[in-house]
């Protein structure tokens, strides 16, 4: 049967192992009748021959510019490769472009000039407005990973020197395994495990970052679970500065408010606090309440450190702010995403009347109404 046309594209960003369909989610749609192509990846998690075991014909890397058919559908997950020809497809993922981000002019323009359009991925929201498919969990997940490792290497190399380069895990249960002989060996220098404090604990994000810390053995008396009932009093914390080891935001900010944790609060004598995870990656968001930092980190160097106010004692603080942490456990985190965006992808056959799509296109409309003149000669 001939269905609907979607093309997965392969993803360029380095270290970007996720996709936008996993082999599950592809032959569910190629059953519902959708005409499925897949490009090659070496990078991809999901091997090509997983795809090519469900039906899924195979095409080289990058051959949507010219191969695919007009009313193809091509999805990814990152922003595309920076280059400047028109875009006459429709393109579903995550551009990037609508919060005026540094040269979104650009980007964006390129959909008009090309009579293409952008369903971005970011703005897919269901009745409530809550977002349709979304990494939360497994960034907060793989965030608290890494913070309580880092965490442990401050222990046990008090010479100094930043955490180590990371890469993608095959499977949960590796990075499990990882990060509890890391917890094991902080455990023996400190004689204790660490205290792990989270706010928007009740969010997706949150609520991924609190489970590792669950899954790696932090007894339950140590995750401090905040949001918004403990955080309205307003900031700074001091018991983020003396009562965790481990701070970790999953809170993404519109409006400004009192910082949650800032330089002049990291004087305390008695700060504990060695370790800020900033899932959220606000760097450069003038609401970012933890400005203690300023720079994104990467996976080859995870932490950056930060500047401790003169005369202050106590161990080193870094901070840990990727910006694409999913992919530390690329399988896990796409069959998750993937799997809550298959009912929308399902609709597209109808996508006029799907509300989804619907709004996303006049979201669309709305943003390229605000683009330059100069954007689109």
């Amino acid at each position: 049967m001939t269905g609907q046309k979607i093309w997965l594209r392969a993803e360029t960003k380095p270290a970007e192992a996720r996709s936008a369909l996993t082999p599950t989610t592809c032959k569910a749609l190629i059953d519902a009748g959708y005409d499925v192509t897949v490009e090659r990846s070496t990078q991809r998690i999901f091997d090509d021959e997983e795809f090519t075991k469900v039906g899924a014909p195979l095409v080289e890397e990058g051959s949507w510019v010219k191969d695919a058919p007009k009313d193809a559908y091509i999805l990814g997950l990152k922003e595309l490769p920076e280059d400047d020809f028109p875009l006459e497809h429709v393109h579903i993922s995550f551009a990037h472009c609508y919060k005026q981000q540094g040269g979104w002019e650009k980007v964006l323009s390129r959909w008009p000039r090309g009579n293409g359009t952008l369903l971005d991925l970011e703005f897919l929201t269901d009745d409530a407005g809550r977002r349709v498919a979304a990494f939360g969990y497994s960034a907060g997940y793989a965030g608290s990973a890494l913070a309580v490792k880092n965490w442990a290497w401050q222990l046990t190399h008090p010479e100094g020197g930043p955490l180590p380069g990371e890469v993608p895990y095959a499977n949960q249960d590796l990075l499990i395994a990882s990060v509890k002989e890391s917890i094991e060996a902080g455990k023996k220098a400190s004689g204790r495990s660490p205290k792990v404090l989270v706010i928007g604990a009740l969010g997706r994000c949150g609520k991924g970052a609190v489970q590792l810390a669950k899954d790696v053995g932090v007894p339950e008396s140590d995750i401090l679970q905040w949001d918004i009932e403990e955080t309205k009093k307003g900031g700074p914390f001091k018991e983020i500065v003396e009562e965790a080891d481990i701070f970790i935001n999953c809170i993404y900010l519109s409006a400004k408010i009192p910082p949650f944790v800032n330089v002049e609060s990291l004087s305390s004598p008695n700060r504990t606090l060695s370790v800020v995870c900033d899932v959220s990656a606000d760097t450069t968001n003038p609401n970012n309440p933890i400005p203690i930092y300023e720079i994104t980190t990467t996976f080859d160097k995870p932490t950056v450190p930060v500047t401790l106010p003169a005369g202050t004692q106590g161990s080193p603080l870094s901070v840990i702010s990727i910006d694409h942490l999913p992919s530390l456990l690329p399988r896990e985190s796409s069959e998750m995403f993937s799997e809550a965006l298959l009912p929308s992808l399902l609709q597209l056959k109808d996508r006029s009347n799907a509300r989804v799509w619907k709004q996303a296109e006049d979201l669309f409309k709305e943003k390229v109404a605000t683009l330059p003149a100069s954007a689109l000669a």
